[in-house]
């Protein structure tokens, strides 16, 4: 694989699913899947086995249904890998195992924390313990699994040093991907870069290992830490579609894969996804957990390629490249939309009309126009079957419309 390619691991069907009134039904889950795989995401992380029987159950199915051949559509000729959350204990190690193996490309992903924090409150272990129980797990995933990766849990807030000597310990057992997780959100874009260069050069043989970032979205920045992860060397991002997932979310895999795809000039990075995709996933995402995009979502929402303004409308009429860095067609989005409203300008409003049948001159315009401004005024946007009721009011251009033919 190319030094510029970076595989994107989602894990909404995991980590996406663990926030706060997202639950997921067995169906739904396998309909997302194949919707991932539709989209060429390169891992699909599918759940935590040995957390229920019914997770079992459902990464077994995902394993067996989406992880063995290509969804039609799908970008790439092998199938997603399949993956499977693991706390670094043999049981759910196991339990992995036996959901994953039906998976051609079956992947486990062990966690462990290496925060002082999370080692003194939650673990109750030493460094020294912790360093241990990495090796004696990764090596017992990686006797049963072909590519197993490991996940320092809360590296965000672990010391350097300390991070350095447990991921060369997970690579000495048979790791190939190394996750560095900013758990909490708690890292600036400058640290996270500063993170992964210190890895890249501290950790011993981590050029045999993959090294990938999860970032959660604490303080807003989940998007911005990746990007800063992967300019400095990671090569796969962990992402959830629409971001969700515990408390404010993680990365959202569209925000990472349209910078990268629209800003390739300055990232000089790829990715495998089908982007005419984005926009369908997330809507379907959105319908199975019952969480609304805001409208304001960056690349899928509702608002992404709709204007208001006049000063822009009168840009978008003339140039969509004045206000608009991605095309709608690009993320599947069914075009621009210039909204109509009290911020809207003459020229927007001359072309609504145009395209609903009224061929106006200037002074039927302007009197239109001015019945437009005191609608506008009372109502927060207006529909076409505002302007067919004002135009029945402006007699002069219902006359135009009349004489245009239009019905």
């Amino acid at each position: 694989m190319s030094d510029d390619y970076v595989r994107i691991l989602d894990t909404t069907l995991r980590d996406g699913e663990q926030s706060a009134g997202a639950s997921l039904s067995g169906e739904q889950k396998l309909d997302i899947a194949r919707a991932l795989s539709r989209l060429g995401v390169d891992v699909i992380e599918a759940g935590f086995p040995a957390s229920s029987p019914t997770d079992f159950e459902v990464v077994a199915r995902i394993a067996a249904e989406v992880g063995t051949a290509p969804e039609p559509g799908r970008p790439s000729d092998e199938p997603p890998g399949i993956c499977g959350l693991a706390r670094a204990s043999r049981e759910d190690i196991d339990a992995a195992w036996g959901a994953l193996r039906g998976a051609r490309r079956p992947r486990i992903h062990i966690f462990l924390a290496t925060s002082d924090i999370h080692l003194r409150h939650k673990l109750r272990m030493s460094r020294e313990q912790v360093l241990v129980r990495i090796g004696e797990m990764i090596g017992h995933a990686a006797g049963l699994c072909p590519e197993v990766e490991f996940s320092a849990e809360d590296a965000g807030r672990t010391e350097p040093e300390f991070l350095y000597k447990a991921l060369a310990a997970a690579i000495e057992a048979g790791a190939r991907t190394l996750n560095v997780p900013d758990t909490v959100g708690y890292r600036m874009p400058h640290e996270l870069a500063a993170l992964i260069t210190g890895i890249r050069a501290n950790v011993a043989r981590v050029d045999e290992a993959v090294i990938s970032v999860h970032c959660h979205d604490d303080l807003g920045m989940a998007t911005a830490n990746t990007l800063a992860g992967l300019g400095a060397g990671a090569r796969q991002a962990e992402v959830t579609v629409n971001g969700i997932g515990e408390r404010a979310g993680n990365c959202a895999l569209e925000e990472v894969v349209m910078a990268l795809h629209t800003r390739r000039d300055e990232c000089r990075l790829r990715t495998g996804v089908d982007t005419r995709q984005l926009t369908a996933l997330s809507a379907l995402v959105s319908a199975c957990t019952g969480m609304v995009v805001q409208p304001n979502k960056a690349v899928v929402g509702a608002n992404a390629f709709a204007h208001e303004s006049g000063i822009h409308q009168d840009g978008m009429l003339k140039d969509a490249l004045t206000y608009e860095i991605m095309r709608p067609e690009e993320v599947g989005a069914r075009g621009t939309r210039l909204v109509l409203g009290r911020q809207s300008g003459r020229h927007a409003f001359r072309a609504r009309l145009a395209e609903l049948g009224y061929s106006l001159d200037d002074e039927a315009v302007a009197q239109a126009f001015e019945q437009f401004k005191l609608l506008a005024a009372r109502r927060r946007h207006i529909a076409d079957d505002d302007l067919v009721e004002l135009m029945a009011r402006v007699p002069r251009a219902a006359a135009a419309r009349a004489s245009s033919g239009a019905a």
